[in-house]
This record gives structure tokens, C-alpha cells and sequence, in this order.
């Protein structure tokens, strides 16, 4: 990732076994790791958060396609088939949480 030798890692250790001392090098190091860790996950969760971003917008241009088309569902490619029926999943999806406060709303609440 730094491109950094086994020498240069080996003088980085020494300078902080002498900087730092040997009680708080193995905390040091740890401290480090965790922030690698919290580093790499962030990293992860933005590349998530692309690659959902650019699967939305290829659904929602066949979705564009579908409409431009003006063809019925049956006579579309498969590909197209297959986003329609994902993008509905993910609205139903979506709408489940809304429609279950609004049947909580509409329930008559007993008095005791």
C-alpha cells in the first residue's frame, strides 16, 4: 500500500521502540491498526455506496428505455425484464415500513 521495504519497516520499529519505548510501542501499534481498520472500512462503505449508486441509475435508464419503448412488459429483453422487476422489489421495499405506521395510524386504540 506505501510501498515500504522490509528495511525501512525495520527502521520505523526502532525509532518508535526508542521514541515511544517498549510499554507503549504494542499500544501504538494497536491504536495504528484500528485506524487502518476504521481507514479500510470507510473505504469499503464508499465503494458500497457507489457501486449501488451506479446500479440505480443503469436501472433507472432501463427503466427510461422501458417507457421510451412503450412496448408490453412481455416484449422486452430480459435485461430489461429483470430491472423492472428489481426496481418494483425495491419500491415495495420501501413502501413496507410507510404502510405498516399508517395501518398502526388507522387501528382503534383501546382505552382502559
Amino acid at each position: 500500500m506505501f510501498d515500504i521495504g522490509f528495511w525501512e519497516l525495520l527502521v520505523i520499529i526502532v525509532v518508535g521502540l526508542l521514541v515511544l519505548g517498549p510499554e507503549r510501542l504494542p499500544s501504538a501499534l494497536r491504536g495504528v491498526q484500528r485506524g487502518m481498520a476504521k481507514v479500510k472500512s470507510f473505504s469499503q462503505n464508499v465503494q458500497n455506496e457507489l457501486d449501488h449508486e451506479l446500479r440505480v441509475k443503469e436501472l433507472h435508464e432501463h427503466l427510461r428505455k422501458f417507457e421510451q419503448e412503450g412496448k408490453d412488459f412481455h416484449e422486452l429483453s430480459p435485461e430489461l425484464q429483470r430491472s423492472i422487476v428489481e426496481l418494483q422489489n425495491a419500491a415495495a421495499d420501501v413502501q413496507r415500513p410507510y404502510q405498516a405506521a399508517k395501518e398502526s395510524d388507522t387501528e382503534p386504540k383501546k382505552h382502559d
